[in-house]
């Protein structure tokens, strides 16, 4: 027979070993213990009341969340199985096993004291030399919601169907106009009120009013007993009002009052998910079926440097061209300062970020649309483009290439989605009969050109900032700076959604993941 070492299930141990024992110095669940612990958590203590039943201690349940979040487990009823099974969260929470709704309802309430946290754990990084808060490179990524795929509501077919919906009320008032008048012909004692000229836009408040007309009527009709109450054209007239009344407040109103409330909730947006109404769609580069279709998500947003993610924002826009003055509002808000140099991919290149960037004197290097473009001899060798076209300052002209002036006729304001305001300079030449070069030059009778004078400038600076050789390696390091942090969390971690619903929640969840990332790299970076 082959000897095994002795196998014994029921074996009585004398002293048995405590957890502390059973885990290594340099385990990740002792990192998370120590910088937690030196966290000062004031105001999450402050959240509890003296009187009643104790509750958890909620240092050790923000380590045990944490913790989770860097072993990939994000479910509370995952959570609260490990505190039962894993020897990890059972010394982290010193044994005590909270069950799932208590760790949800944890989870759920720490919108006030998630961004003390998360900004805690980067004035730590500070302190200790990790990051230095030079250079900042941001970038966003689209994460899908706890949402229906198919509950979208679209503002276009919102505002179409509203407007169907105010030309039937207006339809229905001039019926209403015309039994009013018919009955002040034939009887001048009627109280019902023409109702006149109606804004272009109805609103739900104008239609009850008119409802509350008309039924007040009805009501003084009804207890009459006279020649009126009796008359066949009279009662015919009324029972058309009593029609109306009905749909007005069976179908009218109700919808109208939701149209109403469909455009609150769109606000700028161009739709919303029913199930979590913070939540927009947006085109995901891949799902299940790797088809790219549309899901309700959030665009999120962080700041990153030596891969520590520094800063973060959770935004319902899809695109990232209006992100990065709230972002760094933020910032700056969070830890009194902005970063000298911002390094971002040309999804955020514009007049207005630019501007934004210059007046807080911070290095740019955003990358705006035809940046690699104006890179390629193709761009540079065209002299039919006005980026190529000599521009005289003295006379404010453009010189095309058959020399002919291209002459500045006026100008026009631009407002951007954002409203910021800029101006575009109009010129156009005067004459372009007999030019050779009028097939490649020109569509129209004429050429002509806008110019942002302000916007060339500021591409101008970025360009050198770009091109410098500081600027090539910022560039270069980009891509794996933030994309490197988006890959753990997304691809290693398989945090591909959100579990809980609501913008205010998804931002505890982002920063949850933030604060466990942080906290991990500190770990392996010793």
């Amino acid at each position: 027979m082959p000897k095994f070492k002795t196998y014994t299930m029921n074996q009585i141990q004398l002293l048995p070993p405590s957890y502390d024992e059973l885990i290594p110095a340099d385990h990740l669940v002792r990192v998370v213990n120590s910088v937690i612990d030196s966290l000062n958590l004031n105001k999450l203590y402050s959240r509890y009341k003296e009187a009643g039943c104790p509750a958890y201690h909620p240092r050790m349940m923000l380590k045990v969340l944490i913790f989770a979040y860097t072993q990939k487990t994000y479910s509370s009823r995952q959570i609260a199985k490990a505190l039962r099974e894993n020897i990890n969260f059972m010394w982290l929470s010193g044994d005590q096993k909270p069950d799932f709704r208590t760790v949800n309802r944890f989870r759920s309430d720490m919108k006030d004291i998630i961004e003390e946290a998360f900004y805690a754990v980067v004035m730590l990084l500070l302190e200790k030399g990790y990051i230095k808060q030079e250079n900042y490179f941001l970038d966003g990524t689209k994460i899908e919601a706890n949402a229906n795929k198919y509950s979208f509501k679209w503002k276009k077919s919102v505002v179409k169907y509203d407007a169907k919906l105010d030309d039937k009320i207006r339809m229905r008032l001039k019926e209403i106009d015309r039994i009013t008048q018919e009955e002040n012909d034939l009887y001048q004692d009627n109280d019902l009120e023409e109702t006149g000229e109606i804004a272009e836009r109805i609103t739900s408040e104008q239609v009850k009013k008119i409802a509350e007309e008309i039924e007040k009527r009805l009501e003084e009709t009804a207890r009459a007993e006279d020649k009126e109450a009796k008359d066949k054209e009279v009662r015919k007239s009324r029972k058309k009002l009593k029609k109306i009344h009905k749909e007005l407040k069976d179908d009218i109103i109700p919808r109208k009052e939701r149209y109403e409330q469909d455009l609150e909730i769109f606000g700028e947006r161009n739709s919303y998910s029913k199930t979590d109404h913070d939540a927009t769609f947006m085109r995901m580069k891949e799902d299940h079926m790797l088809n790219g279709q549309l899901k309700p998500g959030y665009n999120v947003q962080i700041g990153t440097e030596n891969t520590y993610i520094v800063g973060y924002t959770i935004h319902p826009n899809p695109t990232d061209t209006k992100t990065l003055i709230p972002h760094l509002e933020h910032q700056k808000e969070q830890l009194g300062k902005l970063p000298h140099t911002v390094i971002a991919d040309s999804g955020y290149g514009s007049e207005e970020n630019y501007e934004y960037l210059k007046q807080n004197s911070c290095e740019s290097c955003v990358k705006y649309g035809t940046y690699h473009k104006e890179q390629t001899k193709k761009h540079k060798n065209n002299p039919f483009l006005a980026d190529n076209m000599r521009y005289d300052a003295e006379s404010d002209s453009y010189t095309c290439p058959n020399g002919r002036k291209l002459e500045h006729i006026g100008s026009r304001k631009y407002t951007t989605e954002a409203g910021y305001q800029t101006r575009r300079d109009i010129y156009r030449c005067q004459d372009c009969s007999g030019c050779p070069y009028a097939e490649q030059c020109k569509k129209g009778e004429s050429r002509s050109i806008q110019v942002s004078h302000r916007l060339n400038e500021l591409k101008r600076e970025t360009r050198e900032n770009l091109c410098s050789p500081t600027g090539q390696v910022l560039a270069a390091r980009r891509s794996s700076e933030v994309e490197q942090t988006f890959g753990r969390i997304k691809g290693c971690w398989s945090f591909r959604r959100f579990l809980l619903r609501g913008i205010e929640k998804v931002k505890i969840e982002w920063g949850l993941l933030s604060i466990a990332h942080n906290i991990t790299k500190m770990a392996l970076e010793g």
